[in-house]
């Protein structure tokens, strides 16, 4: 039976400082990459993976690079979303040791619009508690100038539909790291959460969901570390 791992990068340095980061790029914590090991250990190490995807983020990346200093194997990161990158980044020839993890903006976290970068305490204290908590966790209403989890459900489950269902029904293991919005919105379809119920869901920094799947994608076993 085929396996899927979800997996939430480790914390951020924005993270940290409690900000806002969506589609901004910033350096894991250092005080926290020895999650890095521990991960490695519940995936690459210890099953066989097929498939790797993860979004264009560096700290999803910077996750999957430094898992695999933990492994014989080493990635290489191809991308899909078309462009230069796609066409001219490809290889044929694949080494014993080369790890092919396939990046797509499709897996990004949301656009956190005007919020992207503020402290959350302090965007709490402008826009109150509970508007700010609509606005992180429901499915429908999304920050000013930003992305709702209905809006990343509309780029990633047809990404996830085309390229991870795919390799599932040939039975591949597929591990998809990817930020906290991305990872909700596929939970949310395998565990078929309803729109109200969402709001509850969270997965935590270096958090791991597996999945074990039969020949028809039902669901046979979940796991969550």
């Amino acid at each position: 039976m085929a396996k899927l791992f979800l997996l939430r990068h480790i914390k951020s340095q924005w993270n940290k400082e409690n900000r806002f980061t969506g589609w901004t790029d910033d350096p894991l914590d250092e005080d926290e990459v020895y999650d890095a090991k521990v991960l490695a250990d519940k995936t690459i190490n210890r099953y066989k993976i097929n498939k790797v995807y993860c979004s264009v983020l560096f700290r999803n990346m910077d996750t999957v690079a430094r898992m695999f200093e933990y492994n014989k194997g080493y990635p290489t990161f191809c991308h899909l979303d078309g462009g230069k990158m796609q066409a001219l980044g490809k290889y044929e020839y694949s080494g014993d040791n080369d790890v092919k993890v396939f990046v797509s903006e499709k897996l990004n976290e949301r656009h956190y619009g005007k919020l992207q970068g503020i402290n959350k305490d302090i965007a709490m204290q402008e826009y109150g508690k509970d508007k700010v908590q609509l606005w992180r966790r429901s499915y429908a209403v999304a920050p000013p100038g930003g992305e709702s989890l209905k809006d990343v459900i509309k780029r990633v489950i047809p990404f996830y539909q085309k390229y991870i269902e795919k390799d599932l029904k040939k039975g591949d293991n597929v591990l998809v790291v990817a930020s906290h919005n991305a990872l909700r919105a596929i939970v949310k379809s395998i565990e078929k959460i309803s729109d109200k119920d969402i709001i509850n869901l969270e997965i935590p920094y270096a958090g791991l969901k597996i999945y074990e799947f039969d020949d028809k994608l039902k669901v046979k076993n979940k796991v969550t570390s």
